[in-house]
């Protein structure tokens, strides 16, 4: 039985839909990801999810219970915002502390104590005394998520927790966000566009488009088969192309490429531009009806291929690899 689910949520806004008929589950100790361009809906679910916004219509139920109509304040879960939301008078310590007035029970010896442990469970005790101005990014994020989870919520929200940081600090926290989110075994629901978030950090991605939700599954399966165009495109970089039996799509790293002429298997192509990406290079090339591929290659492959703008390539794209649409290129 899920922990988390929405049903039939619609919400519109001055006339425009923001959800349409959305149903999701979320299983316990999991962590789903929201994912999808700016205004497809993603983050009016989450503050349903939170109780911050009324839905126009359908269910939100929390561990069996009918909590569609309860205040947030009753539904018992930490949230993270991407602003942090911190308050900039107070010191790491006493933001979560303040957070942890709300638990009456706990006497001030034993409130400390559990800020003490949220601390160290986000490496932050050697900054407990220090205010959020003399914090990094990445610091007053785990700040915030460490006041999140101090009231040991039911269960955690995130909403676009690390947009605001930048690349390097960003791949750090994915990991220790995953770590603390599977040392506690907290359901957690985090909304993000970015998809490179969603494949390293989530066991389950709910990919939405245009007030609908259009796959959920694995991180690995939904890049691997994705079941729409859109899915596709947005999901990493897919090759689109079309033959005599259909549209089809395939994957740059599935493509093999070489520039001696072999069997009639492969496609010609002329190379319009080399991207380099570290340890791998994109090698976009036009075909003879001038469809435009790409193509991964090892750097130290392509280096040795001595590869230059307007070289001849030949392409091959195995059939095991290719995803067939029903839907027309130009939808894309």
């Amino acid at each position: 039985m899920s922990y988390l689910k929405v049903e039939n949520i619609y919400k519109q806004f001055a006339g425009k839909v923001a959800l349409e008929d959305v149903n999701a589950e979320f299983e316990k100790g999991e962590l789903v990801c929201i994912l999808g361009p700016s205004g497809c809906g993603k983050t009016t679910l989450l503050r349903i999810i939170a109780g911050l916004e009324t839905a126009d219509g359908g269910k939100v139920i929390i561990d069996g219970r009918d909590c569609t109509m309860l205040p947030p304040s009753k539904r018992n879960f930490g949230i993270v915002f991407q602003s942090y939301a911190l308050f900039p008078n107070m010191t790491v310590e006493q933001n979560i502390l303040f957070g942890l007035s709300e638990q009456k029970k706990l006497n001030r010896k034993q409130l400390r104590s559990r800020a003490l442990e949220v601390l160290e469970l986000v490496d932050l005790t050697e900054h407990k005394n220090k205010y959020p101005f003399q914090l990094s990014g990445g610091q007053q994020q785990r700040t915030a998520l460490a006041r999140a989870i101090a009231l040991s919520p039911g269960y955690l929200l995130l909403d676009e927790p690390l947009s605001a940081l930048d690349a390097k600090v960003r791949s750090k926290l994915r990991l220790e966000i995953r770590r603390i989110q599977r040392e506690l075994g907290i359901t957690t629901v985090m909304v993000t566009h970015d998809q490179e978030e969603a494949l390293t950090m989530a066991d389950r991605i709910i990919v939405m488009n245009n007030a609908v939700i259009e796959q959920v599954g694995a991180p690995r399966a939904i890049y691997e088969r994705p079941e729409n165009k859109f899915v596709a495109d947005f999901i990493g970089t897919m090759n689109f192309y079309h033959n005599s039996t259909g549209d089809f799509g395939i994957r740059p790293e599935n493509i093999i490429l070489t520039k001696n002429k072999p069997s009639e298997n492969y496609l010609t192509g002329k190379i319009t531009f080399l991207e380099f990406k570290g340890a791998m290079i994109r090698v976009y090339s036009k075909l003879h009806d001038n469809c435009e591929i790409c193509a991964d290659l090892p750097a130290e492959t392509a280096a040795a291929m001595e590869l230059t703008e307007n070289d001849t390539v030949y392409l091959r794209i195995a059939d095991r690899h290719l995803i067939q649409y029903a839907e027309a290129l130009e939808a894309v």
